[in-house]
């Protein structure tokens, strides 16, 4: 049976660039991911998107940017356990545990790069603009199926990978040029639109640079347009849900959403120790034993996870192994207690719902505006009727990026997806503003 070879896995090479890469002892490849993760704009406007509360007035609540800061530092932690295995069993080209759990965490740090303003509602608003508004429904008779399924099944995951290869150092062949193993452990769903997978990991005009990460990492193809998981990605998987899973809950009781009491259960059931639960009494305030306790689950959740990954090791390199970390350790079903917990009064809690439903419509909203302006300036410019002086005015909002000059006669597929590009760079406090100028509630 073909397997996956950890040498191969974590490659150095950096897409887009003609020079070999190579793990070097004073400081990785995969550190450097990190940093220039760090340092992008993209990662920067994660401060203000939506993690749970949209826009909310306690400064204590955590954003996108304090999510994917908190769910890198677990990830490091698993990466890290789990590579003293594999540097201790395989060939890995030179690579130390610290190099693993630096891929991992450069990977988690970028896990919610691509997501567009107020949280899942925008990219739900762009899938469903697109089938059910008068101008989504013309735009689909110049673009193939593949590109018609790319805005259908859009995702902040595709966009994460298009930010990473292309949006940021645009100047670049490859974008950030991050490594394939980096770019191979951020793939959640390593395949199109059009793979079968329930989501996609990359659009049709990215497919290039996911085939180098790919064939650089030495991924098993898993049918047509798709490949099996880099193994990696599974720990950057274990460390979103851990992180969400324990945190979130940490918030509501923040918001007043649970009950101080209901917290602790949970979390000491996960945590299974005496010590804790006599050391939890000593603490005053609700607060403070509520940020204890969630960092002692937070280790156990990693302990247990990362034993997985090791217990599974065999089936992951074999590209054979489906069920997330997190589903399959003896802490599962207080796991799923507490996602249950979440889904019916957190998540669907009204104060969250009414702005997510905002965030609905103004993202529909904007493409309203925008598309039908862009469409007339890209027919002028083919040569049809004089664009509309709303239009053309309307189209100078846009900045140079969401709409060079030399997109302006290009496919509608091209032009959907730099408009794309631009709505979902947004932070949730541009975008609000941004909305109220075009609608004049503001100016």
């Amino acid at each position: 049976m073909a397997t996956m070879q950890w040498q191969q896995l974590l490659s150095p090479h950096r897409v887009g660039s003609g020079v070999p890469g190579k793990i070097t002892p004073s400081r990785s490849p995969f550190q450097r991911d990190f940093d220039r993760i760090v340092f992008s704009g993209s990662f920067r406007r994660l401060q203000d998107k939506t993690q749970v509360f949209p826009m909310s007035g306690n400064d204590y609540i955590r954003t996108r940017l304090t999510h994917s800061m908190e769910t890198s530092s677990i990830a490091r932690s698993l990466g890290s356990a789990a590579g003293v295995f594999i540097c201790e069993e395989f060939d890995t080209g030179g690579a130390h545990p610290s190099d693993i759990g630096a891929t991992v965490a450069a990977a988690a740090l970028a896990h919610d790069i691509g997501n567009p303003p107020l949280g899942h509602a925008g990219e739900e608003a762009i899938r469903d603009w697109f089938d059910n508004s008068a101008t989504g429904q013309e735009m689909q008779n110049e673009m193939t199926i593949a590109e018609q399924e790319d805005i259908r099944k859009y995702d902040g995951n595709a966009q994460g990978f298009r930010v990473l290869t292309r949006l940021e150092m645009p100047d670049h062949v490859g974008g950030m040029q991050l490594t394939c193993a980096t770019l191979g452990t951020f793939a959640k769903y390593p395949g199109s639109s059009v793979s079968g997978l329930k989501k996609c990991g990359f659009f049709q005009q990215d497919q290039e640079f996911f085939a180098e990460v790919a064939d650089s990492c030495g991924m098993l193809p898993d049918g047509e347009n798709r490949w099996c998981r880099h193994p990696l990605s599974v720990l950057l998987e274990a460390a979103d849900d851990i992180a969400y899973l324990t945190v979130d809950f940490e918030d509501a009781l923040r918001m007043g959403l649970i009950e101080y009491g209901e917290l602790e259960k949970f979390f000491l059931d996960i945590i299974d120790s005496e010590n804790s639960r006599a050391y939890v009494k000593t603490l005053s305030s609700p607060l403070r034993k509520a940020e204890f306790l969630r960092a002692q689950a937070i280790g156990v959740l990693v302990r247990e996870a990362s034993a997985q990954f090791i217990a599974h090791h065999d089936e992951l390199l074999q590209g054979q192994w489906r069920t997330p970390l997190t589903e399959c350790i003896p802490q599962k079903e207080i796991l799923a207690q507490i996602r249950r917990r979440s889904v019916e009064n957190i998540y669907n809690h009204r104060s969250v719902a009414e702005i997510v439903g905002s965030g609905f419509e103004l993202v529909t909203g904007m493409l309203d505006v925008f598309m039908p302006c862009l469409n007339e300036i890209a027919r002028e410019k083919a040569g049809g009727k004089r664009a509309r002086y709303r239009s053309r005015r309307v189209a100078a909002m846009l900045p140079e990026m969401a709409f060079p000059h030399e997109l302006k006669g290009t496919p509608a597929y091209c032009r959907l997806l730099r408009l794309l590009d631009y709505i979902s760079g947004m932070s949730d406090r541009y975008a609000v503003s941004l909305y109220q100028r075009l609608k004049g509630i503001s100016l």
